[in-house]
């Protein structure tokens, strides 16, 4: 791959043919979160693009400049998301074939998606390594073209235009751009157009905690290919970034934020109390970075950016982000609450509550002595939680803040009351599997051993992978045996056999 010149960058961006099929997207004020955050926050909404992705930008840039023969043979691309609906949609618009390889496990409505825009989709393989590992054989074996979801010049240029019709959109002196990040194309093509007209302006990109590949990069000085990465933010669960994307990240970039699920999801709630409009987890998690930058620096009366990057969003998802918006903002937090099993404890446990209002409550009879209750309490903010702790460790009811603490959040909240005492040697493992038609069925079977389940909970978040949590009896002789049989079953889990809220209330 050529290496343009950050000057090269300039011209390619300037004279990058994206409007034949995407659209200046607007530049809006979030009133009432600006109002809120004391600063002056725009949402560059690109959720309102044709693919409501600003993917088709540099998928486009990119194909328009291939050659008529390249054209006439065909494209490929390998995509389960985004960057996939707009390759498809480019193709339509310059009459030429488009395969769309994509993992069995994509949700039927992307795949609807593509094809509804001419693309034919090759299902193949369990994730994106795999699909991608298949357009590579039919590039190969058709002599189609593969058209790069990140790191290609062309594509990073198309992504740039954002940056230039942002400076195009205001007069205010912008202090900050928060710029979302998986593969690094998008911040990439804004920092190389933005560091060159108004180099003052801080280019900020966020990643999840779980996905921040480039942070990770950056912070070593070489790209560095994560082993995992998480997957609720799936429009950047990205393990490696780009060769190129890396090389301007790092030159250009004046910081990178991570955030978490439950920031996401507030800046998700965020979004739709100003626009009416629900993004993806990746379309707000500019926004989710925006505001931990505010927290962090106590930031007042500057004018700050964030690109609302897509909103292709299973329906069904929204449960998962209703539920996790309130942790996020601080508005509610969850405790786990030990009270004395005596007449009296419940009352006097809802006067410390006081007029807070208790959004959840799980109690089931345990032991004579000692009841735990799992709780969820409305509050007043974050440093509400360290207050309501002290009060109730204070009138000699000990409680653990589980309000960060994601086994709570996604298992035990639903399983509270299956405490038992018969089995001996419980582990406890968190397992993430891709979902589609079978997927449990098919985990369940890997799980067949000689060894017994004893707890099992899964739940649908609409996503595209599922979450199970599952309890074994492993005598300690089998410890290693039972360790081995994990890292062989091919899925991605972590032990929580000593996680505090299973320990509270399960084993």
């Amino acid at each position: 791959m050529n290496t343009p010149s950050y000057s090269d960058y300039l011209i390619r961006i300037l004279t990058a043919s994206v409007y034949d099929v995407a659209v200046e997207t607007p530049l809006e004020k979030a009133r009432s979160l600006s109002q809120r955050a004391n600063n002056n926050i725009l949402l560059k909404r690109e959720d309102l693009q044709p693919v409501f992705s600003f993917k088709i930008r540099g998928a486009y840039n990119k194909m328009i400049k291939l050659p008529k023969d390249a054209l006439a043979r065909g494209i490929i691309t390998a995509s389960a998301g985004n960057h996939a609906q707009g390759v498809a949609l480019s193709a339509q618009r310059l009459g030429c074939r488009a395969v769309i390889v994509m993992p069995e496990t994509t949700p039927q409505i992307k795949i609807d998606a593509v094809k509804n825009r001419g693309g034919e989709v090759v299902l193949k393989g369990v994730s994106f390594n795999d699909a991608y590992d298949h357009a590579v054989e039919l590039v190969e074996k058709e002599g189609l073209t593969y058209i790069a979801p990140f790191d290609d010049p062309d594509v990073i240029a198309g992504q740039g235009t954002i940056g230039m019709e942002i400076l195009r959109q205001t007069s205010d002196d912008i202090n900050a751009i928060f710029v979302p990040i998986g593969g690094g194309g998008l911040a990439a093509g804004v920092a190389a157009f933005i560091k060159q007209i108004r180099p003052e302006i801080k280019i900020i990109g966020v990643q999840t905690n779980d996905s921040c590949a480039m942070k990770v990069s950056i912070a070593k000085g070489e790209r560095v290919a994560l082993k995992d990465v998480g997957l609720f933010s799936d429009g950047t669960a990205v393990k490696l970034v780009g060769e190129e994307t890396f090389r301007i990240c790092r030159d250009l970039l004046d910081d990178i934020i991570t955030v978490d699920t439950d920031a996401i999801c507030s800046a998700i709630k965020d979004i739709f109390d100003d626009t009416r409009s629900i993004m993806e987890p990746a379309g707000a998690l500019a926004l989710a970075g925006l505001k931990a930058y505010i927290n962090r620096t106590k930031a007042e009366g500057e004018n700050l950016v964030a690109i609302t990057s897509g909103a292709n969003i299973n329906f069904h998802r929204l449960r998962h982000v209703s539920e996790r918006s309130e942790l996020g903002e601080g508005n509610e937090g969850i405790f786990a609450v030990s009270i004395p099993e005596k007449p009296g404890s419940f009352r006097q446990f809802v006067n410390i509550i006081g007029n807070r209002n208790i959004t959840e409550f799980n109690y089931r009879y345990g032991d004579d002595k000692t009841a735990h209750i799992f709780v969820g309490i409305q509050t007043a903010g974050v440093q509400d939680l360290t207050k309501i702790s002290e009060e109730l460790n204070a009138a000699g009811l000990p409680s653990t803040d589980l309000t960060h603490n994601e086994i709570a959040k996604i298992h035990t909240r639903y399983m509270v009351g299956g405490r038992t005492h018969k089995v001996a040697d419980e582990r406890v493992v968190s397992f993430e599997f891709p979902e589609r038609p079978g997927a449990l069925a098919r985990f369940l079977n890997h799980m067949q051993t000689d060894w017994n389940i004893t707890l099992f909970h899964y739940r649908n978040h609409g996503a595209d992978y599922g979450r199970v949590l599952v309890g074994v009896d492993v005598p300690p002789q089998d410890n290693d045996a039972f360790t081995a049989f994990l890292d062989g079953l091919g899925y991605v889990y972590e032990e929580e056999t000593h996680n505090v809220a299973y320990k509270l209330f399960l084993s």
